[in-house]
C-alpha cells in the first residue's frame, strides 16, 4: 500500500492490480516525502471489506462510477457510493471526513484553506479537455480566448459582435464552486484570477444540466468537458482556431484542460486506498479512461501545476 506522506508531483509505477502507469501523479497537498508502493489490497486472493464514499466533480463522476462498478465486481464485500455535487463540495467533504474520497477538477489548495489540505493526498487519475459549446442555431464556429473573455464577463452580449447573427447571447454559466467553471475561467481570464462575479442568464449545478438546457435553448453558449460533448444536441466550437479534441490537448495546443484529482486523507482506510490504487491500474487507465471520454495522463507531453503553469514533462 502507499506511503501516504507524498510530495506534489511524485510519479509512480503500479504492476498487476497496481499496474504501471507513467505520468500519473500521487501527491500530498502541502506534504513532503516520497510515494512508495506495495502489494495491492485488491490483489487476487485477498479479502477486502469496507465502505468507500465520495463526492465532488460531476464532470468525471461517470468515470468514477464505471471504475467503482468494476472494482465491486472483483471485491463484492466493498461498497462504493457517492455523488457529484461539485469540486468545492467534494474537497470540503473529504477534508471534514464526511466522505473518504473527494473528486475535483482543481487542486485542493485552490479551494481549501492551507490547514484543511495538509493531510490530503492527491491522486491524478486523468486529464480532461473542456471547451465552449453553443446552440445548434448559432453560426459561430470559432472564438478566441479574448472573445470568450468578453462573452463570459458580460462585455460582449450579441452574436453579431463575434461574427454571428444579430441575436442576444444567452450565457449559461456554472455555479460558483464548480471545478469546471474554475478550469474554464483560469484558461480564459488567466490563472490566479478570482472567480468572475458574472452569472450570465443562468447558473447551472452540473454538467448534465448544461447538456439538457443548451440542447433546448437558442443562441446559448456554455462550456463542457469533452466527455459530455453531444453533437446531436449542441455544437462544440474551436478556440483560437484549434479543434477541441484529445490530441490537441496533449501538448497544450488546445488550452482549456485540467487534471482530474481524487483526494483522500493520509490515514484513509484500506478499502479507500485500494480503490485509489485501482484508479491507477491498467484495468482503468488502459481502457476505461478513454472509453469515458478522458485522457490518460501518460499521453500528455506537458503538465500543469496549481498556479496554471504549463511545462514540458
Amino acid at each position: 500500500m502507499f506511503d501516504y506522506a507524498c510530495s506534489r508531483r511524485q510519479f509512480l509505477g503500479l504492476a498487476g492490480g497496481v499496474a504501471a502507469v507513467a505520468g500519473l501523479g500521487l501527491a500530498g497537498c502541502g506534504g513532503g516525502g516520497t510515494a512508495t508502493t506495495g502489494s495491492g489490497a485488491a490483489a487476487e486472493g485477498s479479502t477486502l471489506t469496507g465502505t468507500v464514499t465520495y463526492d465532488g466533480a460531476s464532470s468525471f463522476q461517470a468515470l468514477v462510477e464505471a471504475a467503482a462498478e468494476q472494482f465491486m465486481n472483483e471485491n463484492p464485500d466493498v461498497s462504493i457510493t457517492g455523488s457529484g455535487n461539485g469540486s468545492g463540495t467534494g474537497l470540503t467533504a473529504v477534508a471534514d471526513g464526511t466522505v473518504t474520497i473527494g473528486n475535483s477538477d482543481v487542486f485542493a489548495e485552490t479551494k481549501l484553506e492551507a490547514d484543511q489540505c495538509t493531510d490530503l493526498v492527491d491522486h491524478e487519475v486523468a486529464v480532461v479537455g473542456m471547451g465552449p459549446v453553443v446552440s445548434m442555431n448559432v453560426t459561430v464556429e470559432d472564438l478566441t480566448l479574448e472573445q470568450l473573455k468578453g462573452i463570459f464577463s458580460g462585455e460582449i452580449t450579441n452574436w453579431s459582435e463575434v461574427g454571428g447573427e444579430d441575436a442576444d447571447i444567452y450565457v449559461m454559466n456554472r455555479k460558483s464552486g464548480s471545478g469546471t467553471r474554475a478550469t474554464f475561467e483560469a484558461a480564459v481570464f488567466g490563472a490566479g484570477q478570482p472567480e468572475s462575479t458574472f452569472k450570465g442568464k443562468a447558473e447551472l449545478d452540473k454538467s448534465g444540466d448544461v447538456v439538457t438546457q443548451i440542447g433546448s435553448t437558442d443562441n446559448a453558449i456554455s462550456y463542457l468537458d469533452f466527455s459530455h460533448f453531444d453533437d446531436t444536441k449542441f455544437k462544440a466550437i474551436k478556440v483560437n482556431g484549434v479543434e477541441p479534441i484529445d490530441e490537441n490537448v496533449y501538448d497544450n495546443s488546445f488550452p482549456i484542460w485540467a487534471t482530474e484529482h481524487m483526494y483522500c486523507k493520509e490515514d484513509a482506510d484500506e478499502a479507500t486506498k485500494a480503490v485509489l490504487e485501482y484508479m491507477l491500474s491498467d484495468d482503468v487507465q488502459g481502457s476505461l479512461v478513454a472509453e469515458q471520454g478522458f485522457i490518460p495522463v501518460s499521453e500528455m507531453t506537458v503538465v500543469k501545476d496549481a498556479e496554471g503553469n504549463v511545462t514540458e514533462k
